[in-house]
């Protein structure tokens, strides 16, 4: 700003200077040139005043910008809003008002990242500490004790149990996570439903089996929906298997599909126990898991994969339930 101010000046000067010689050329007064000289020491003073002036409240006003900018990034501190005005300092106030905001949300998003990811921690350890100590616990006796081969084989198939749930432990981890980063992005294409159902039913046919569950399936044929095949049916075997574990002997799983305007309605009604109503919405949450359900197997993280995978599709998931008439957990899918 200076330089500019200096070459404005000289320009000045030079300009002020060369008028008057060339009117004391024709004139030939000498007052002119007195005159002249004046007129460009006046111009000067003038110059030089303004140029501190300008100077001065420049920097006043980069120093005030700079300190509100380093309370803004320590202390979060909320910058002051001039009034509705045209002026520069408004703009600036405005645009640095917007910036604070933007950093205010910008902080709340990373601290509910960091909460979110301790929590994430905090229920991994929890989820491997049970099976690392009963490993850790089954080997020390194998090694420590004189054990018959009945008793090597019972301890042999608990060390493959555990090492079962480890696995999909971190099976469950990896498929959420993927799904949480974008990692994987769903692919919905035009597939028959009842594909998709047969997919998700083949992985409970076993457990069914052994605990005598009925199971049946009530889907057209023809019906035809845009959505993920491989993922939906992950999602639907999740609901599933939830259904085989809290159903006793004997009783019975049904898989409905309604067609709707805008949705295509699947309902996966069981007989088992029926969940609290106080905790009808808890159980979506990353390895919640109800104390009465504890000796199952699992980790508690079925559900809420499911709900991941429906969601991203533009779809969701509401349960109904009663305890001791069984629960119904209804899958909404978009046609589109």
């Amino acid at each position: 700003m200076k330089t500019r101010f200096l070459f404005i000046g000289m320009g000045m000067v030079i300009s002020m200077l060369a008028i008057s010689v060339i009117l004391f050329t024709i004139t030939d007064e000498p007052w002119i040139l007195v005159s002249g000289g004046l007129l460009t020491v006046c111009a000067i003073a003038w110059l030089l005043l303004c140029t501190r002036f300008f100077a001065k409240r420049l920097s006043l006003f980069t120093k005030g910008l700079c300190q509100t900018m380093d309370r803004m990034i320590n202390n979060g501190e909320k910058p002051v809003q001039v009034g509705d005005t045209e002026t520069i300092f408004a703009r600036i106030s405005y645009r640095l008002f917007r910036l604070y905001t933007i950093m205010q949300e910008n902080r709340r998003k990373v601290e509910e990242e960091r909460q979110e990811l301790q929590m994430l921690i905090s229920d991994i350890s929890h989820q491997v500490k049970t099976p690392v100590s009963n490993l850790k616990m089954v080997t020390d006796t194998l090694l420590e004790k004189p054990v018959t081969i009945q008793e090597q084989r019972d301890f042999l198939q608990g060390i493959r149990s555990q090492t079962d749930k480890l696995e999909f432990l971190f099976q469950s981890l990896v498929k959420t996570s993927r799904l949480e980063t974008g990692a994987i992005q769903l692919e919905k294409k035009d597939n028959p439903l009842l594909d998709t159902l047969a997919l998700a039913c083949s992985g409970i046919v076993y457990g069914a089996e052994i605990k005598n569950i009925s199971v049946t399936v009530q889907c057209p044929e023809d019906l035809h929906l845009c959505h993920d095949s491989k993922w939906t049916a992950e999602a639907l075997f999740n609901l599933l298997d939830n259904a085989v574990k809290y159903t006793p002997k004997g009783g019975k799983i049904c898989v409905s599909v309604e067609q709707w305007e805008m949705y295509v309605k699947l309902d996966v009604t069981d007989t088992g126990k029926g969940i609290l109503e106080s905790n009808q919405a808890a159980i979506f949450r990353r390895f919640y898991r109800e104390e009465e359900v504890h000796e199952e197997p699992g980790v508690g993280i079925g559900l809420y994969l499911a709900r991941e995978i429906i969601t991203q599709q533009g779809g969701y998931i509401k349960v109904t339930s009663e305890i001791g008439n069984g629960s119904t957990f209804s899958v909404f899918l978009p046609w589109n």
